[in-house]
């Protein structure tokens, strides 16, 4: 397998993604072909790294994913040769849930141990010196089998200040592979449910041609891939679950986005054909596909214009009436009656359930989902239990129609975004969630 390693912290904010983008901005730069990953479930990161490597980056997920299925991911380098694999973490190095899922508790921690990648920490330093290597110790002290082999050092404000902090890590023999000026990092715009994505973001360009620039100079990146290692051994086959249809209606634009990469790979490795079209430019699902399926994203942000946009609307509901649709968290509430928008006023919305949602008073919900079937969905028949993630910060007002599944946390206590199903009478089905899939669950 291609050698990989781990970008990861102490915790989240430390500067994982200016590292990460800036390593492989430089690394495409000198011609090196970098797969990169992702740990946990996240949409947005890895679009800004298939930007900067130039391929496009998966999820793996401790919680949600097999042992087989996390390896299947990693090794798809088979089919999209590379010559190193770059993983960013998530959160802090060991953070997780309380109750371990398919694999682990979700941590990069348990993706760097089960595919024996080595990991290099990124410190910031801003405010501390000697202290920064006492942390990055206990880290690497934390887990017999999770491997730190070096650091880069982040938010250095002078050659005082770097000279300090690497005193103290000459004491504890942990290598310093990197030192970024606080001056060098990356500023990304901000939105309610994180970074903007890649693809609105403007001058992406210029500013990864200058992470990369800032990581070449203040990083040795021949060292870095050096602490790269493959993985030995061998896991058990991995076989994705069917794709929900052989030609999928996918709503894909700045509203509906919210799809996992790994997701359409296996649809489209199963022979399924993904007929992308966009509910903002007013399009309605190809007549030929037999689903379809509405991602999350953002249509509380374009609430007014897709109310107006009779087209999709009215196409989406002729298509329900004969064939199976889905809709994932933006995607359920955009099947719903009617979306609050920030300001307080409500925009009318497909009407395919009695859903009501609100944005003017927000409430996070974020965590991971199981869900056991209680009504079959799209590629999934009753009984059949998923695992999932939910992050919005929309308030359920009304959730009038039949759950779809009964749905837990990773403690196993119920929650009440059950998500919902109708029949209708021509026999079409709608189905919806607040999580968005990941995986099967097989315990």
């Amino acid at each position: 397998m291609t050698p990989g390693l781990v970008i990861a912290a102490a915790s989240s904010g430390t500067g994982k993604t200016t590292l990460m983008l800036g390593l492989l901005a430089a690394l495409r730069a000198r011609g090196i072909a970098v797969q990169p990953l992702k740990c946990g479930p996240d949409y947005i990161d890895p679009a800004f790294h298939a930007a900067a490597a130039g391929r496009s980056s998966v999820n793996l997920d401790a919680w949600a994913m097999t042992p087989a299925q996390i390896a299947a991911l990693a090794a798809r380098t088979t089919d999209f040769p590379a010559d190193l694999i770059v993983t960013e973490g998530s959160m802090g190095l060991f953070d997780g849930v309380a109750v371990p899922g398919e694999t682990g508790t979700g941590a990069s921690a348990d993706i760097a141990a089960l595919m024996g990648w080595p990991v290099i920490l990124v410190i910031d330093a801003s405010g501390q010196a000697q202290t920064a290597a006492a942390v990055a110790l206990g880290l690497a002290q934390f887990r017999a089998d999770v491997t730190v082999a070096g650091v880069v050092l982040n938010k250095i404000a002078s050659p005082r200040h770097e000279a300090l902090v690497r005193r103290g890590f000459e004491s504890i023999g942990l290598p310093v592979l990197g030192v970024l000026p606080r001056a060098a990092g990356i500023e990304l715009p901000s939105r309610h449910l994180g970074l903007v994505q890649a693809e609105e973001t403007g001058e992406l360009e210029r500013l990864l041609s200058h992470a990369g620039e800032i990581v070449a100079e203040h990083c040795d990146l021949d060292a870095i891939m050096a602490c790269a290692t493959a993985q030995e051994g061998s896991f058990a086959p991995y076989r994705p679950a069917p794709p929900p249809g052989q030609r999928i209606a996918l709503a894909r634009d700045a509203a509906f986005s919210f799809v996992y990469p790994h997701l359409m790979e296996a649809w489209r490795a199963a022979g399924a054909s993904i007929l992308p079209f966009s509910p903002l430019a007013d399009e309605a699902p190809d007549p030929s596909a037999d689903v379809c399926w509405l991602p999350g994203g953002y249509p509380e942000l374009h609430a007014g214009r897709l109310s107006g946009n009779r087209s999709f609307i009215e196409g989406v509901r002729n298509f329900a009436q004969t064939r199976p649709v889905h809709g994932e968290c933006g995607g359920y509430m955009a099947l719903g009656a009617g979306i609050v928008d920030a300001e307080g006023q409500r925009h009318e919305m497909l009407g395919l359930f009695g859903l009501e949602t609100s944005f003017a008073k927000r409430k996070m919900h974020l965590g991971y989902r199981r869900a056991d079937l209680m009504s079959p969905m799209p590629g999934f028949a009753t009984g059949h239990a998923l695992r999932g993630h939910e992050f919005h910060y929309a308030n359920i007002l009304s959730q009038p129609d039949a759950p779809l599944a009964r749905v837990v946390d990773p403690n196993g206590a119920e929650v009440p975004e059950t998500g919902s199903v109708r029949v209708m009478p021509e026999g079409g089905r709608v189905t919806g969630t607040f999580f968005h899939l990941i995986a099967e669950a097989t315990c």
